[in-house]
């Protein structure tokens, strides 16, 4: 197995194999089984569609195919449950690699994994606006779209009943006050949007609404999404993307929750990765907060703001009720741009602590149009198997694949 060339780090993790993906760098990643073969999807940043990767042994990935989709669209994450898989496609905003004036795709793809390498499109779900972002959909009958239908300033949650695959329906939805602009609301404060997609618990869904806060709301009748708290992060956090992700835990009463760092080189508020106690759901509190992730000692950095690029939390490993993935609640994984990934025992809620890293090389060749201040690993995506494998995505690299010493799956 080829590694790209560099200088990397790791404490307590190993790379066991690498999949370049044919040079088109993968963003967010979901994984399916078939009979006793095991396959990795990943969706993309910079090429509009989605590769298929066979990951059944983990240290010689077989790249499968590239499936292209529709140009000038984003096509950022792919979701996989009860073989169905749904991908996203999205309008690129503004100065990240958009044609203006040019077509695009929008909403969200459901496909057939019958063939595991050659999926069957059945239905297409539009927003009739500018798509959707970050999908969430665990099996059954529905999918949680951040969507952004016409009318609206950032994304809003939009339940969408897919028993029909080809005529798939929204039946609800739900936006924080201002954001419907088209129906006469004032606009909402800058980066209230959901933007790492609802995390579905029983009749609970829990948001992570940008600016807008953490949010809880009751999804009982679906047609009618009511919210039963909030609990805000910035200030003091970074504003734009306060809360990027929050994912509950389902043995204790917690949801790890994080922001994500958008400006290069530490130039904005501080990002945070954290612990939410919802014992009382009516009136959730942050209870503790990660350790900074700190450079190891032979870096030739200081600090990873020094390092240049992204440095901040970005995505969690979301286990989402599928026995392929790990579903251990004591161990949290998060990618940290150039940071890279890192691995904390949240077994004390109180108490959380680092036990693992891998920080990739730096990338040699640009594939894409960040970072933009210096080409440096930014790890973006992380998902974790019940094997014990770990997948990380970065923006100028291929997948690698990992091992934790400390993980018993």
């Amino acid at each position: 197995m080829t590694y790209p060339q560099g200088e990397s780090y790791a404490w307590n993790v190993e790379a066991i194999g690498y999949c370049d993906l044919e040079g088109r760098p993968g963003f967010k990643l979901a994984l399916h089984k078939a009979g006793d073969r095991w396959y990795l999807y990943t969706a993309k940043f910079w090429h509009p569609g989605f590769s298929i990767v066979e990951v059944t042994d983990p240290a010689n990935p077989r790249f499968v195919r590239f499936v292209e989709g529709p140009s000038n669209t984003w096509t950022l994450q792919v979701q996989i449950a009860d073989g169905k898989m749904i991908t996203s496609q999205e309008k690129i905003m503004e100065g990240w690699g958009n044609t203006p004036g040019e077509p695009n795709g929008e909403g969200f793809l459901i496909w057939d994994l019958a063939d595991p390498e050659d999926p069957q499109l059945q239905g297409h779900f539009k927003t009739g606006g500018e798509g959707t972002h970050r999908n969430y959909y665990d099996g059954g009958r529905y999918v949680y779209a951040t969507g952004l239908p016409e009318g609206f300033v950032g994304q809003i949650l939009q339940i969408v009943d897919i028993d029909d695959p080809a005529n798939p329906v929204e039946v609800g939805r739900w936006w924080r006050p201002g954001q419907w602009t088209g129906g006469g609301e004032a606009g909402p404060r800058v980066g209230t949007m959901l933007h790492g997609g609802a995390y579905v618990k029983g009749d609970r869904a829990f948001l992570p609404y940008g600016a807008g806060g953490f949010v809880i709301l009751d999804i009982s009748d679906k047609t009618n999404p009511v919210m039963i708290s909030d609990l805000p992060f910035s200030p003091p956090f970074v504003n734009f993307i306060s809360v990027h992700t929050a994912v509950p835990l389902q043995g204790r009463d917690l949801v790890v929750v994080n922001s994500e760092a958008i400006k290069e080189n530490c130039e904005e508020p501080l990002g945070y990765c954290g612990i939410v106690d919802v014992s009382d759901e009516t009136n959730p509190h942050l209870i503790s907060l990660f350790p900074l992730p700190v450079p190891p000692e032979e870096a030739p950095y200081r600090n990873f703001c020094e390092r240049g690029g992204r440095f901040g939390p970005h995505n969690q490993h979301q286990p989402q009720y599928q026995e392929i993935l790990y579903q251990g609640e004591d161990l949290s994984f998060v990618t940290y741009f150039n940071g890279g990934l890192r691995i904390y025992d949240i077994s004390d809620e109180r108490l959380p602590r680092e036990v693992g890293y891998f920080l990739p090389p730096d990338p040699l060749e640009r594939r894409g149009l960040l970072p933009a201040s210096k080409l440096v690993a930014q790890t973006e995506d992380v998902l974790v198997d019940s094997r014990g494998n770990i997948f990380v995505s970065d923006k100028n690299h291929g997948i690698y694949v990992l091992r934790f010493n400390g993980l018993n799956p």
